[in-house]
């Protein structure tokens, strides 16, 4: 047989099953290149994203703490102590002005919270307007809280002062004087396990006069200094 005759048999079942095998296989080995190549995108934008939230969730955080007004947003009905701020491990509250595209004008009584959720602890943050506010009910005039940060494993708020010879104490779980200031306020987070992101220590010092802010803390509130 010739190689005319040959070509115009064209070509046999086995020789079509092959082509056909080694173009499914790859497809399959196209597919599944793009596949992986995919989900490494995705993971690469949340990745992103996550750190990108955080980085925003400390900015706005470092701007709300630094720019603490010392003016009153509830008063003790029995000894008429007022209260600018308010602080213990997990939950702090202070009066400051909000960011120009969140304000509508005036001081706002703002809250961080560390709360328990299904994923862990959440920091949410919540505001209202000084003007109208109630002490009594803070929810009422206040907008929807805003969850800061999620996954969180575990945290805590600290603050510091000023001792009684005018140095800095070590860092508080409890603000003792609602009547004034800290001079620094640190806010030290653990994500969960999985999480790809981690979480430096905030420390803020407050912009204010170092003397509107100093206290005489009593000496059972300070932490015995650590050994140098």
């Amino acid at each position: 047989m010739n190689a005319a005759t040959r070509a115009a048999r064209g070509f046999t079942l086995l020789e079509v099953l092959l082509a056909v095998t080694l173009l499914a296989l790859l497809i399959a080995g196209a597919y599944g290149g793009i596949r992986a190549a995919a989900r490494a995108m995705h993971a690469g934008e949340r990745a992103i994203d996550r750190t990108d939230r955080l980085r925003t969730a400390q900015q706005f955080l470092r701007r709300q703490l630094s720019h603490v007004m010392p003016l009153a947003f509830a008063q003790d009905e029995g000894t008429a102590m007022q209260h600018v701020f308010e602080g213990d491990a997990e939950h702090m509250r202070f009066v400051a002005p909000m960011p120009g595209y969140l304000s509508r004008g005036g001081p706002y009584v703002q809250t961080l919270e560390l709360v328990r959720a299904d994923d862990g602890l959440q920091l949410k943050f919540t505001d209202a307007m000084l003007n109208g506010y109630d002490a009594k009910n803070p929810g009422a005039n206040a907008d929807e809280p805003v969850v800061v940060l999620d996954h969180i494993r575990d945290g805590a708020f600290e603050y510091r002062t000023l001792d009684e010879q005018g140095r800095l104490t070590d860092w508080l779980r409890e603000w003792p004087d609602p009547q004034i200031t800290p001079m620094m306020v640190r806010i030290r987070l653990t994500m969960q396990p999985g999480v790809p992101i981690a979480w430096p220590v905030l420390d803020v010092p407050l912009k204010l006069n170092a003397g509107a802010a100093r206290v005489t803390v009593p000496q059972t509130l300070i932490p015995a200094r650590r050994a140098q």
